[in-house]
């Protein structure tokens, strides 16, 4: 199987797809009809945009770039379903008045989202983990059991919203977003039917990449060992930009490997994928199709990669 290079997340009643630096957003609009857009995303890292292909430092960025067109994206397909459309047209200063505070909004909620995901899956077991030292004097396995606290945290979480009706939704279409790209990395036609019974984990998704960050910090905080209980927690944060380096690396290989090795350490991330995503119906399929076709020639990478005849 080799790796499509396409990806995307679920946002409210729909799906964006990426491929390179265009994405499409496909929402089934409350009236039942499919709103397909396209767009170029620009990473945060502008003219150096280069750093986002350098292998070890590109993780960061493509993490922060994937949470920016996340948040940018789920506020559009939001504003279908708001409950008080405006009614007149705005004129140019005010769509650019719209626009920046939009930007600044969010710029916020990245930063928010950052800040309360270090606070609650990084500081928090380290404090947990350290109330054991009286216990257990060892920092190493005092390391591993704040590994795993982090890892406990992170499902309870992902338990715990995943009962919301409307993140239920989501995850269904998680679900068909995971479906469309297994159906074409396994040479199928992108049909309703054929999207149907492809599976809906995929090595790649982010729900893995999470997974290894939570991981791989176990291995690089036992490594890296400081005396001072304030220095512990600045190096838990001073090291997540290289966590998720390496967490994107291995994501990466995963996601163009067979290899039995590779498959067994994905095999947690894989697992977790069971809740944060669930099986779509057939009009989800639909608009996930839609936002595919939008971005990326399905037909040709197959033809490619799978010398599928004219039948396509």
């Amino acid at each position: 199987m080799k790796s499509s290079n396409i990806g995307g997340q679920a946002v409210l009643e729909g799906i964006m797809m990426k491929h390179g630096n265009e994405y499409s957003v496909a929402v089934r609009k409350p009236d039942g009809e499919i709103c397909v857009t396209k767009n170029t995303y620009r990473s945060i890292t502008g003219k150096l945009e280069g750093l986002t292909k350098i292998p070890f430092v590109r993780g960061m960025f493509n993490f922060v770039d994937s949470m920016v067109l996340g948040i940018k994206t789920l506020t559009y397909s939001a504003s279908f379903y708001d409950e008080e459309e405006e009614e007149k047209e705005l004129t140019e200063e005010e769509t650019a008045k719209k626009e920046k505070k939009e930007k600044w909004m969010m710029g916020g909620a990245v930063a928010f989202s950052i800040v309360a995901a270090v606070a609650i899956f990084m500081v928090l077991p380290y404090i947990l983990s350290s109330l054991l030292k009286p216990l257990i004097p060892s920092y190493q396995t005092r390391t591993v059991i704040e590994g795993f606290v982090r890892i406990t945290i992170f499902i309870l979480y992902v338990l715990l919203i995943s009962r919301m009706e409307d993140i239920q939704r989501t995850f269904m279409y998680h679900g068909a977003e995971h479906k469309c790209i297994n159906c074409i990395e396994h040479g199928l036609p992108l049909t309703v039917e054929n999207v149907r019974i492809s599976s809906r984990q995929h090595k790649r998704c982010g729900t893995s990449f999470l997974f290894f960050v939570l991981a791989i910090s176990i291995l690089l905080l036992m490594i890296v060992q400081v005396e001072s209980p304030l220095m512990r927690v600045v190096v838990r944060i001073a090291l997540l930009p290289v966590i998720a380096g390496i967490s994107y690396e291995v994501l990466k290989l995963a996601g163009r490997s067979d290899n039995a090795v590779i498959n067994f350490f994905s095999k947690p991330g894989l697992a977790i994928q069971k809740i944060t995503t669930k099986e779509p119906d057939d009009s989800m399929i639909e608009v996930a199709i839609q936002a595919v076709e939008a971005v990326f020639d399905w037909r040709t990478y197959e033809a490619e990669n799978f010398h599928v005849g004219e039948e396509l």
